[in-house]
């Protein structure tokens, strides 16, 4: 079926229903709001993705970008969707009024990209990157920058990167070597960075690189990075742009994603490129980090969109699609019958129920944590502002982390439902395959966001955040408990908190010895089986909403589709949350086969 790529009646149940986003809507901040104008602007989003997006989604695979001639050459779509974006608000819709913006929730803005990333998961993140530039300026950076780069950036009419990785520090910060050098008032930026995500392109009026660089003289490690704005092209007195000295030397070709562009920056190669100092010197990776807590949502998102599209196009094909026979009660297949249809073999159906588990539990995901993020920011008490913020920095990880690695799961038994045709370019399961393996790399690589839950955010004002997540889940069990359907799930998920207790108090105890290399050791694993317990606790209020509905009586239209976000949950409950035992069984586990200097084993 054309454009259909995204189950619209599920994102507004998600976002409507079971996260509530009137609560949102009902504090101060957000209060010019309702959902009448929500449902207005995600019904615009749909059909502006329906046209302008969706469209070009093979095509720009077919026709990356790709550097010639001293250029990032991309799809024409790049500079149309800029602009385009600019007029409706996807760049300025989360910012404040007074620097331009909508003052739009974050549940909305991400609700609003989530169906921009399911249409054309190539194009969003040049949008995105303009936004996060865009938050740093205004958050830190003084009046004369905000006023000179963001409202452009604002308009679409400039993009914005960050441009944190080196080639000689990956994600080592700590590393990194660009060097920034004082001179009345400004700096002199020399260096390089690479994998920058939008970083040029042909048709960029302009480029505002925000970039991570040393002081001459500052403490080694990440205490001594600072902040600046390094445009690709400066502003003269008369308004004119000119060469800021920011070299594009090539662009990445990847497996996937292939038409957002990927950059190997230079900067100061005739040692005239100009940088501004946002801040104070020395706090940059502070500041940074303000963005790359979003840019980790906004990871997640577009994972969950990929395979949300998967999804959606893995079941068309199993409803057209015609092969073999059912089983009969004798256990045999009569071939006189018609082939029926692969939705109806129980194999397909498990893969199928996975993709639906994963994709659907992923959105929820990434919508509570947007209404952790809004709740964090709006509300008028200060000590429920810091919950949110706690419950937020606890969820960042699992929401970058769990749709992309569960999400490329979902797309590989896609690819599988089709069979030899899933791996075949003439359908489009290989593709979404290809686009969602990057995700697990983005803004800080799986094993980096396991570290960050269990070293950090686990452990953070004495293990507060966990504490606010467990009576959070207590709450729902307590109100599941009275449903007779899911009483039974929710007891099964008290059961897996019990357990989560025992995998830390064993982990802790390496911690508490100062072994912190062991502590961390399976870290990967951990976040596995904490994002496992996280998604079984957003299916049982899933569940319980659709059952709430089903009860003061559904529409006819949508009782099958309540009724299939119980089945879901119990599919999710039977098939991936038993997982949870054996990797409780690895994480307490004593040996320490990773660790130590025995390279032969390998």
């Amino acid at each position: 079926m054309a454009n259909q790529y995204i189950d619209l009646e599920n994102l507004k149940f998600l976002l409507y229903k079971v996260h509530g986003l009137k609560e949102v809507l009902d504090q101060e901040k957000y209060a010019d709001n309702d959902q009448d104008s929500v449902e207005l602007l995600l019904n615009s989003v749909k059909e502006f993705s329906d046209k302008e997006l969706y469209p070009f989604f093979r095509e720009m695979d077919e026709n990356p970008a790709h550097f010639k001639d001293g250029e990032i050459i991309v799809h024409p779509q790049v500079t149309k969707y800029m602009k385009e974006g600019g007029e409706m608000g996807f760049i300025s819709g989360g910012f404040p009024y007074e620097d331009g913006g909508m003052q739009l929730p974050s549940m909305v803005i991400n609700a609003s990209a989530f169906i921009q990333d399911a249409a054309n998961n190539h194009l969003p993140g040049y949008i995105g990157l303009t936004v996060g530039a865009a938050e740093l300026i205004t958050h830190f950076a003084n009046r004369k920058l905000n006023e000179t780069y963001v409202p452009k950036m604002l308009a679409g009419t400039w993009g914005g990167t960050m441009c944190l990785t080196e080639p000689q520090a990956g994600s080592s910060l700590s590393d990194i070597v660009t060097s920034a050098t004082s001179e009345g008032g400004i700096y002199k930026i020399h260096g390089q960075k690479i994998f920058i995500s939008g970083g040029d392109y042909k048709g960029a009026e302009n480029i505002v690189h925000l970039v991570l660089a040393r002081v001459k003289g500052a403490p080694a490690g990440t205490k001594g990075i600072s902040l600046f704005v390094v445009p690709k092209k400066r502003i003269n007195d008369d308004g004119s742009l000119t060469s800021n000295d920011v070299q594009t030397v090539a662009d990445f070709e990847k497996m996937g994603q292939r038409g957002y562009c990927t950059t190997h920056l230079f900067f100061g190669d005739k040692d005239d490129c100009h940088g501004w100092l946002v801040g104070e010197e020395n706090q940059g990776l502070k500041y940074m980090f303000l963005m790359m807590n979003g840019a980790r949502i906004a990871v997640g998102r577009g994972a969950a969109a990929i395979a949300s599209a998967a999804y959606q196009a893995s079941l068309n094909y199993a409803h057209e699609r015609a092969q073999g026979r059912k089983l009969t009660s004798s256990g045999k297949k009569n071939a006189n019958e018609e082939q029926t249809l692969i939705i109806n073999h129980p194999d397909v159906r498990r893969m199928l129920m996975l993709q639906k588990v994963v994709t659907e539990g992923s959105l929820s995901l990434v919508l509570l944590a947007a209404k952790y993020h809004d709740l964090s920011l709006s509300h008028v008490d200060n000590s429920v502002r810091e919950k949110y913020n706690m419950l937020l920095e606890i969820m960042t990880p699992v929401v970058k982390t769990y749709p992309s690695e569960m999400g490329r799961i979902a797309v590989d038994n896609g690819v599988q439902i089709l069979g030899g045709y899933g791996f075949c370019t003439d359908y489009v399961l290989q593709q979404y395959l290809r686009d969602i393996r990057i995700s697990a790399l983005y803004e800080g690589t799986t094993g980096i966001q396991s570290q960050d839950l269990l070293g950090r955010k686990i452990t953070m004002n004495n293990g507060k955040a966990l504490q606010l997540l467990s009576e959070e889940i207590t709450n729902s069990i307590k109100v599941a408990l009275a449903d007779e359907t899911l009483a039974p799930y929710a007891k099964k998920l008290s059961a897996k908190l019990e357990l989560t207790q025992q995998v830390l108090q064993s982990l802790m105890g390496y911690a508490m010895k100062g072994n912190y290399e062991r502590f961390l050791a399976d870290a990967t694993p951990f976040m596995e089986f904490f994002s496992n317990i996280i998604l079984a606790w957003l299916w049982l209020d899933i569940a319980r909403e659709a059952n709430q509905s089903l009860e003061i009586g559904a529409k006819e239209n949508s009782v099958e589709f309540y009724e299939s976000k119980v089945s879901a949950m119990k599919f999710y409950f039977k098939y991936e949350l038993p997982k949870t035992n054996g990797l409780a069984e690895i994480l307490m586990d004593d040996q320490a086969l990773t660790i130590g200097a025995d390279h032969h084993i390998f």
